[in-house]
């Protein structure tokens, strides 16, 4: 926690305001001191909007996901139950789907959940742009990143407009020195071999940091130290899981089915992506960011999985087989619950983050076991929708998923009435 000192006549703030030390620009989150005021009265501006894609690529178990009811009044499912603090926060979508996307493999849509683009793979393929990059078009000089493009493997879902995919960050420590540590390379390094001993880039602004805190009122003060505190935390947590990756393993009697590496701990490289996506979005240092969970061919660190992801994902109804993905999945819903919680706990303007973010959460594929791409999962939260239902769809003849992409344009301020494969301008029912 920074000391405060007693608050003085405040000083206008600039909404791209930073503390900055040797190495580090530390940008702060949207307080209320940075919102124009009217004639002493209401804020005169709204925050932006955001917009955050996770896709998880090995598909979503549907029994597990899916209620059988449609509309508000639906009974929860097992996965749903798993974020149901957020119901009212967010829809569940059945029917949904990118028109001809039989490729190359049964995986091959993959590389076309954000661009809709047809026949992924095949002899003449050319993807097309992403979702996330056509936004970055309009709106990406705005930030200090136009967007950032995440992963748990170096493949992403953004493509350029010329169809050339970006390459994802895989290393949550170098997304947050991105975010947070600048200057001559030589002052990278000094400051991240801080981080590696413990010492936090709080320390290096800590008396700017207690100027600052002078200059605003007390909500703001209580920000900027929940938001201080959140930056220490994810410094500890990325140098605790940097000093386990140097530690060798215990020695067992017996061997694992697979050898496991420490790439295979998928939920735990998920989670800490996901717990830079609220740092970098209050500091409105990107409003777009993409998420590729990749599964892998390996054992994840789960209790009670014994079977590579891939492997179970084609279960072939297999009950054991089925019983271990839902273990996978249970997981991966719980770091989407957390990453609910952490973006409706902070506020900018009076209202929680979520509200101001779109997090669009799905599958390129609709059944994994077949490789199937119609019917794909998909799940949009916050954004300032009108959620809390289950939105379904012809399970025989889909949507197309991009005429939701046009009505998350339009939610964005971007003036667009097509997007790829879209045939309308919204999906019915998502006010």
């Amino acid at each position: 926690m920074i000391p405060i000192s007693p608050s003085l006549p405040a000083a206008p703030i600039s909404r791209r305001a930073f503390l900055r030390g040797t190495g580090v620009a530390l940008a702060l989150p949207f307080l209320d001191a940075m919102w124009p005021q009217r004639a002493g009265a209401a804020e005169a501006t709204t925050a932006p909007k955001r917009l955050v894609a996770v896709c998880t690529s090995l598909g979503i178990y549907g029994p597990a996901l899916y209620p059988k009811e449609t509309g508000r009044d639906y009974a929860s499912t097992p996965y749903l139950d798993l974020i149901k603090e957020h119901r009212n926060d967010f829809t569940v979508f059945s029917g949904l789907s990118h028109p001809d996307q039989a490729g190359a493999d049964g995986h091959s849509s993959e590389m076309t959940w954000l661009t809709a683009a047809r026949h992924p793979g095949l002899g003449g393929f050319r993807n097309t742009i992403s979702l996330d990059q056509f936004v970055a078009e309009k709106i990406g000089v705005e930030t200090r990143y136009p967007s950032l493009t995440l992963g748990t493997n170096y493949t992403s879902q953004s493509h350029t407009r010329s169809g050339v995919m970006i390459p994802a960050e895989v290393m949550p420590s170098k997304v947050f020195a991105k975010l947070f540590i600048q200057g001559q390379p030589w002052e990278v390094q000094q400051q991240m071999r801080k981080l590696k001993e413990g010492r936090s880039i709080m320390d290096t602004v800590s008396a700017e940091a207690k100027r600052f805190s002078a200059r605003v009122g007390a909500a703001d003060r209580d920000k900027l130290d929940e938001y201080f505190t959140s930056v220490r935390e994810m410094e500890q947590r990325l140098a605790k899981t940097e000093d386990w990756a140097q530690k060798p393993k215990p020695k067992i009697d017996a061997q694992p089915p697979v050898d496991i590496k420490e790439e295979s701990d998928l939920i735990g490289r998920m989670q800490l992506l996901f717990e830079l996506v609220p740092l970098a979005l209050q500091t409105d240092s990107t409003r777009l960011i993409t998420i590729l969970v990749q599964g892998r061919g390996d054992v994840p660190p789960i209790a009670g999985v014994s079977m590579d992801h891939h492997n179970l994902s084609h279960h072939g109804q297999d009950p054991e087989k089925i019983r271990q993905l839902e273990l996978i999945e249970t997981a991966q819903m719980g770091a989407l619950d957390k990453l609910f919680t952490a973006l409706k706990q902070k506020t900018e303007g009076g209202v929680p983050l979520l509200d101001n973010t779109m997090v669009l959460f799905g599958s390129n594929l609709g059944n994994a076991n077949s490789h199937d791409w119609h019917n794909l999962p998909i799940l949009l939260a916050g954004g300032g929708f009108r959620h809390g239902q289950h939105l379904a769809f012809d399970a025989k003849d889909n949507t197309p998923l991009c005429n939701l992409f046009v009505q998350m344009l339009q939610k964005m301020k971007v003036e667009a009435d097509q997007f790829s494969t879209s045939t309308a301008t919204g999906v019915p029912g998502l006010a």
